[in-house]
């Protein structure tokens, strides 16, 4: 496993940092200011997902259901199961994601700013690119129900 250090992005006001892995399945390590809210909820029909907080705190919509995560602890999405998160804390969170199997990496990939864009942060958050995630978010298998 390698961090991509040249490919980290901004995506929807997180910054995310592929791993390279040879297995059948996509890896990214992200790090989400305090307050700082994730994707509309939405679910995947083809992909299983796993969130691992690594450090600070993060809360996670599931089904409904409200779960706070603290470090070190984590939540599966199988497919079909309503999600998304936020960073209710006070303090930056660092988490890790997985997507199983391999292709969820293209959405990160192609709704992500570069991080050494100086605007990069307000870029990925800019309202032109979030009309883009709603219009083609089905496209990378993120059913969004709002």
């Amino acid at each position: 496993m390698v961090l991509t250090e040249n490919k980290k992005l901004w995506v929807l006001g997180h910054k995310v940092s592929p791993v390279e892995i040879s297995g059948n399945y996509d890896m990214v390590v992200g790090e989400t200011a305090p307050n700082v809210p994730g994707p509309p909820p939405h679910y995947h029909t083809g992909y299983n997902e796993m969130f691992m907080v690594l450090e600070g705190e993060m809360e996670f919509m599931v089904d409904g259901d409200i779960k706070k995560l603290k470090k070190g602890e984590s939540v599966d999405f199988p497919p079909n199961v309503l999600h998304t998160f936020k960073n209710s804390g006070t303090t930056p969170c660092k988490w890790l994601n997985v997507h199983s199997p391999k292709g969820f990496l293209s959405f990160f990939e192609e709704m992500g700013v570069p991080e050494s864009d100086a605007q990069g942060m307000q870029k990925s958050v800019d309202e032109s690119l979030i009309t883009k995630v709603m219009q083609t978010a089905a496209d990378f298998d993120m059913h969004i129900k709002v």
